[in-house]
């Protein structure tokens, strides 16, 4: 088999994602045809598919900048460094808990993956969308022109790597469940709204019957924290260590609802939390369910991809626990902002140094 990229330090998946298409025409992605094209485009060579991945990683920055303005509600100064921040933030290092950066921890940035990398891009994109489409859902004004746009965004990217799907469903569904039962939501509009992931579930359905088909030997079982232990000393403190920044930022935010539900007796404190925010907070802790307790088996035991999901809901949790932390410093409150703001600083100061020793040619196994 030709090799696909011959050096021994920048290990990643990109190499047997090319075989697997070049040699074997084992297609269960949209980025095999891409790399296909790429592959033959180039006469053999690798050249394009490296362009087009540094394309698809800074296309990724200005779509997560146009995220947060969306989230915002407007363009703000703190928009444009935040999304390149938020785009190399790296778990908490400490060795005790986990001697490697990146493999014992879990993060949104994942950098050995290609086909999860074009998936962030999408879903990022997705977001964006998907959040504008809330607004016109909010106000009776949404078409149909909108629930397509929704539909086939949503399916590209499930076609991509279908990950993100797995973790926005269940939340969307808890979502719309609540929009019924409490906030007397009409059934029909619900209705309308949920079908916005039936193409895409068409889609996952074919993928499965590719990844786990009964000449696969591939599968899945039922296993508790299996996937985090694989190369952490302490894997619970890494799950811990990889929340850091949003659990400093969910504390703070949980204390205030105590307090206005002890203090002023405000029991609906808790239902008036950001949407947005507690969105991402249901896609996190779906992730966390399926990687927690699911594994495959088969010759991918090991390759711990229930994470995908884990980590691209991480991405959207950081994001909106960014934006809350943003928010403190604009109500001046100092100690939460201090704190909130030195965990962030910390795990930016990881991220460099991951991303340098990365770029020096060390490999996953040794940062």
């Amino acid at each position: 088999m030709p090799v696909y990229g011959d050096s021994l330090y920048f290990e990643s998946d990109l190499p047997y994602h090319i075989s697997m298409v070049v040699d074997d025409g084992w297609y269960y992605s949209l980025t095999a045809f891409i790399y296909l094209g790429l592959y033959k485009l180039a006469g053999g060579g690798t050249i394009l598919i490296a362009i087009f991945l540094a394309v698809v990683m800074t296309a990724t920055v200005i779509a997560t900048e146009r995220l947060l303005r969306e989230v915002f509600g407007e363009k703000k100064i703190i928009t444009c460094p935040g999304a390149l921040a938020l785009n190399l933030v790296m778990p908490f290092f400490v060795r005790w808990a986990g001697m490697y950066r990146y493999v014992s921890y879990q993060s949104g940035n994942v950098w050995h993956n290609s086909t999860y990398i074009c998936m962030r891009l999408a879903a990022v994109i997705f977001m964006i969308f998907y959040l504008r489409y809330e607004k016109l859902y909010a106000g009776e004004s949404y078409k149909i022109k909108h629930w397509l746009i929704l539909a086939a965004v949503l399916a590209v990217t499930t076609f991509i790597k279908p990950s993100f799907l797995t973790v926005f469903a269940p939340a969307l569904a808890i979502k719309l469940l609540w929009d019924l039962i409490k906030n007397k939501v009409r059934l029909l509009k619900v209705l309308v709204k949920g079908l916005i992931v039936v193409p895409s579930l068409g889609v996952m359905l074919w993928q499965n019957s590719v990844l786990f088909g009964d000449d696969t030997e591939n599968g899945f079982r039922i296993s508790f924290m299996e996937t985090f232990s694989f190369h952490a000393d302490h894997p619970k403190v890494t799950v811990l260590l990889s929340l850091a920044f949003p659990l400093a930022v969910g504390i703070f935010i949980l204390a205030d609802v105590l307090i206005k539900l002890i203090k002023d007796r405000d029991k609906k404190a808790i239902f008036k939390l950001d949407g947005v925010y507690v969105f991402s907070i249901l896609m996190a802790i779906v992730g966390f369910a399926e990687a927690i307790l699911l594994i495959e088996t088969g010759s991918r035991s090991r390759d711990g991809n229930f994470l995908w999901g884990y980590s691209i809901a991480l991405f959207f949790l950081y994001l909106t626990s960014f934006v809350r932390w943003t928010e403190f410093l604009e109500e001046k409150k100092w100690v939460r902002s201090a704190v909130c703001g030195g965990v962030f600083v910390y795990q930016m100061i990881c991220g460099v140094i991951f991303f340098s020793r990365l770029v020096a040619g060390e490999t996953y196994f040794m940062l």
